[in-house]
Parts: C-alpha cells; structure tokens; sequence
C-alpha cells in the first residue's frame, strides 16, 4: 500500500504576491508599530478579531495592556479609536480594507474625520492582494476614501515604506489610513537612497521613453518592468506616489514633461484612483498629454491564485511590459 500523498496548500487570505526568490520583511508594519510604541506610551492598538492576520498581533504580543481586542465589530472599532484619541492616546485601528471603507465609513468619516482625530486605521488585504473573491477585494477603497475632507491616505509600496511611514502617521495630527501589506512584504526601496516623506512623491529613477507613475505594490512591478523594458532599449522613469491624499501635484506634473508616454500604474480599480487623480491634476494644469491606466478593471473580479489573477486583470510585470510595447508602437 502506498504512502499517503500530503497535499501543500495555501489560503488565499494570506497568499503573498512577493515573487519566490524576492527579499522580503516579516509583518514590517506590527514590527515598527510595536519598536514605536516603546518609545511612546501614548500608541495603542485595535483590532476587530484580525490581529493575526493584519500583523497586529505582533503589537499585542508586545504590549499587551494597550492592545484591544474588539471583536467583529468594526463600526464600534473606529468608535472606540476616535475615543481614545480624543483623550491624547494615539490609536492605530486594523481591520480588512473592505470591512474599514464598506462597512464604517460612516463612522470613519464622522467620529474621525470630521473633528480632525488622530486615529491610523489601517486596511489590509487592499486592492487584489487575495485570492478570496470580491467580499474581500478592496478594489474601490481608494475611491470611497479620497472624497472623505481631513483624511490622509498612503498606499506603501513594500517593508520599507510601511517601517518608515509608521512614525510618520503617527505623529500627523489627524486621521490617516494606510493601505497595509502584510506578511511576508516585499524589501525593493533600499536599493533606490528612498526616503517615505507623508505627502511626497519620489523619484525612483529617469527615463526619456515612458514615465510610470505608479503607487502601492505596483511601484515595484513598475521597477521590475522598467529593468527588463531597459534590454529593449526602452528606457523608463518611476515615480512612487506613496501619498494619495495629498497628492503631490508638483511631482506629477514635473513628470509628465515632454513628449513621454505617462502611465499610471496601481493596484486598484481605474475608477477614482491614482490614474484619476493624476487625469485631474494634469488637466486643472492645461497640460494636454494621454494617460494610459495600468489598473483593475470596473467590475467584480474572480477568485483564485494572485499570480494568475494579476496576469489576468493586467497587474503583473509581464502585462506592463507587454502594455507598454504596445502603446509604444
């Protein structure tokens, strides 16, 4: 009789989209929460029943008296928070980004944003980074939240850019939400002298040929695309927009000089997002360029693996090499 065969299996919850042979940090974001939080006793944590999986257990292993458990219940979460901001502490509050943006934004938007709280809230599993079908694609967060008045809003391209954009939410004054990849993250922007400031885009590296302007996960497919663009004598510039409310409309426009072809490049719908907002800006400027959009499609999209979904709704590097041959022809 044979040996029983073992079956490897992998939830799609906590699938990373990191390539296999990619340098990656483990939970940057519970990590440098917890490092600041020795530092300033004033930080404390949420959760509604998702430590585990937004990295957040890492803070409440840490310091556990100033962690709060609040079970499946996010409205209450974001209620809570603005409660402890409003006398001096500074809560950081994770939940899925669907269940953040859908199901309190209400109390986002009233109990946080509108008197100006210091509350981080922090969204996980944003854009297509699950396998779990669309009640947990966040693929319109960023088009729910941009019209929220008061509330900053950065998408992190990987573990260096959350690590430094910890401290930095945390000392703005007001609300932020952070679009949080975690797990195994991704570790690409060392290699590039970058630096997070809140509200700032960084230049990543020049090109004549094609400009991407790019946010999120998709600034390191973007660079991996521009490397491998480069050996068909294409030669493309990255801008990372780790901020996307403010924007930083001075870079942007700075970037879409010339005669280069502009594409924006996130991991989110093309409705109401980075390519949306940089449309606007370059159009308030009278500037008369075309912008092509590297984004998700307006609809539901499909469960399954991550690799084979962001080849298929145009997020891998492969799909952005081939977009940007094509629209180089």
């Amino acid at each position: 009789m044979s040996a029983p065969v073992k079956r490897l299996t992998t939830s799609a919850m906590i699938a990373s989209f990191a390539d296999a042979d990619q340098r990656t940090n483990s939970a940057p974001f519970g990590h440098a929460l917890a490092r600041l939080a020795d530092e300033r006793p004033e930080i404390v944590g949420l959760s509604a029943d998702l430590a585990k999986y937004t990295d957040m257990h890492v803070f409440r292993d840490a310091h556990p008296n100033r962690f709060f458990q609040m079970g499946m219940a996010e409205q209450a979460m974001l209620g809570a928070a603005a409660g402890l901001a409003e006398v001096g502490l500074v809560p950081f509050a994770s939940t899925y980004s669907v269940f953040a943006t859908r199901r309190a934004y209400d109390f986002l938007c009233l109990d946080i944003a509108e008197p100006y709280l210091n509350v981080n809230v922090v969204g996980a599993l944003p854009g297509l980074t699950t396998g779990y079908g669309p009640s947990h694609q966040a693929t319109e967060d960023l088009a729910i939240l941009r019209a929220c008045p008061n509330l900053t809003i950065v998408d992190p391209c990987d573990s260096v850019d959350i690590e430094q954009a910890v401290p930095a939410l945390a000392d703005h004054p007001g609300p932020t939400y952070l679009r949080l990849l975690r797990g195994k993250v991704p570790t690409v922007l060392d290699e590039y002298d970058y630096r997070f400031e809140l509200g700032r885009a960084a230049s990543l590296r020049d090109g004549n040929d094609v400009v991407f302007i790019s946010t999120g996960l998709m600034t390191m497919r973007a660079l991996q695309a521009a490397e491998r663009l480069q050996k068909d004598h294409v030669d493309a510039a990255v801008l990372h927009v780790p901020t996307i409310k403010p924007l930083d409309t001075a870079a942007i426009l700075n970037a879409v000089r010339g005669d280069r072809l502009v594409v924006t490049c996130e991991n989110h719908t093309r409705i109401g997002g980075l390519s949306e907002a940089v449309a606007a800006a370059v159009a308030y400027a009278g500037i008369a360029t075309r912008i092509v959009p590297a984004a998700l499609p307006d609809e539901f999209l499909a469960a399954g693996a991550l690799p084979t979904l962001h080849d298929r709704y145009g997020l891998s590097t492969d799909a952005l090499c081939a977009r940007v041959k094509k629209e180089l022809q």
